[in-house]
């Protein structure tokens, strides 16, 4: 029988695939601001039609601002852990799904253990 397990990918720190993540950071939180700055002239939009109640109007564009700016300042937090975790450090940065085989008299822990990809600079330099 073939199940499938998640298998956690883990990047080895370098330079360049900190400046690559900075990067990636860097542009999901301005996007992020720019989906604020969005819903904020949607929300004064909506707020001058008549026929709608002003209060959930503010009340749902609020909620989404509020989910964007938690994300943008938890990009902020994964910025500033990355400047200060040193070169050579690996950190979890994704998790895949495996097919494994199973067969009668399997040792379960052996097959369900931590089992984790290693990736330096883009490329696979172990599998544990």
């Amino acid at each position: 029988m073939k199940i499938i397990r998640k298998t956690a990918v883990k990047q080895v720190l370098t330079e360049q695939s900190k400046n690559a993540m900075r990067e990636k950071f860097t542009r999901q939180h301005a996007q992020l601001k720019n989906e604020c700055r969005q819903l904020e002239f949607e929300k004064r939009k909506l707020q001058n039609k008549k026929g709608i109640s002003q209060q959930e109007v503010h009340k749902r564009f609020q909620r989404e601002i509020e989910r964007r700016e938690n994300r943008m300042k938890w990009l902020e937090y994964k910025i500033e852990q990355l400047d200060i975790l040193p070169p050579g450090s690996e950190i979890t940065e994704d998790e895949v799904e495996e097919i494994i085989d199973v067969q009668e008299g399997d040792n379960w822990k052996e097959l369900m253990g931590d089992r984790s990809i290693i990736i330096k600079d883009g490329v696979v330099i172990r599998i544990e």
